[in-house]
């Protein structure tokens, strides 16, 4: 599933050619992704400039300038195409087209059916369903070590699985959970509520690096990512321990390998030695 960095990847490109376009046509070649379209989806959106495109946790949010927001999320599959151009021969999963003032065409093309689109409007977005109970951003001002301590407090989960909680911190997956606890020599069996001063410190930095790697090599390309522009991330490049199991540990000052735990159905990949 697409995690943080590339959904930020995601609406870099969609920002860049959509805000202060309108959409002059929308195509829907079937009546559902995940959920149904909303009555009257199509015609909340054309017409209308677009006004600001943003990252929330895994989510975009796509504002107009009549204060209509369309929520998207990619789901496992999900991926946007942007065409400089109107005409061009439909892929086969290519669900939603749109269609802006300025000749550029975005297609939504995603083969699981995983993601979805949904309406909301700018005052009532922050309590919309799917984002009201989410935690704060990663890479936000309001998120470090304090504030991180603060929302583990209590938790006598994992630390691993309390950083896959969005209720805890937004938008951190599977991958990026790993590469963090790692930077940080934290274990990811380690009790969430013993992360704190120091501890909590070098996690938030950790979570915060790891994110803004991954974000300037354009995501991690696993199974079907891929940036706006068709182009590929190559973070999966710079990994240190996701999906490295039987490796040296690349901790110069280590003489471990990376071993492989299950924890809640995922796989999480850690050096025991040097993560505590």
């Amino acid at each position: 599933m697409p995690e943080l960095p590339e959904v930020e990847t995601v609406c870099r490109g969609l920002e860049q050619a959509l805000v202060g376009d309108k959409f002059e046509k929308i195509t829907l070649r079937r009546e559902n992704l995940r959920f149904p379209f909303a009555p009257g989806f199509v015609e909340a959106l054309e017409a209308k400039k677009i006004l600001s495109l943003r990252r929330r946790a895994k989510y975009i949010l796509m504002t107009l300038e009549d204060g209509t927001v369309m929520i998207g999320h990619l789901g496992m599959s999900g991926s946007f195409r942007i065409d400089q151009k109107m005409v061009f021969e439909y892929e086969k999963h290519d669900h939603v087209i749109f269609h802006t003032e300025k000749g550029i065409t975005v297609r939504y093309h995603d083969p699981r059916r995983f993601g979805f689109m949904m309406l909301t409007t700018a005052d009532k977005m922050d309590q919309h369903p799917q984002l009201a109970s989410i935690g704060p951003e990663p890479l936000g001002n309001e998120f470090g070590g304090p504030q991180l301590a603060e929302r583990l407090a209590g938790r006598a989960a994992p630390i691993k699985a309390a950083l896959l909680d969005q209720k805890v911190v937004a938008g951190i997956g599977n991958i990026y959970a790993c590469e963090a606890l790692f930077r940080s020599h934290i274990s990811p069996k380690r009790k969430s509520s013993t992360i704190k001063g120091k501890r909590a410190d070098l996690l938030a930095d950790a979570v915060r690096h790891v994110l803004n790697e991954a974000i300037a090599s354009g995501g991690s390309t696993l199974r079907n990512y891929s940036q706006t522009s068709g182009e590929l991330g190559y973070f999966q490049h710079r990994f240190q321990v996701y999906d490295k199991e039987g490796s040296d540990c690349p901790n110069k000052m280590c003489s471990g390998s990376v071993k492989r735990l299950v924890q809640s159905g995922r796989s999480t990949f850690y050096c025991p030695s040097c993560q505590r």
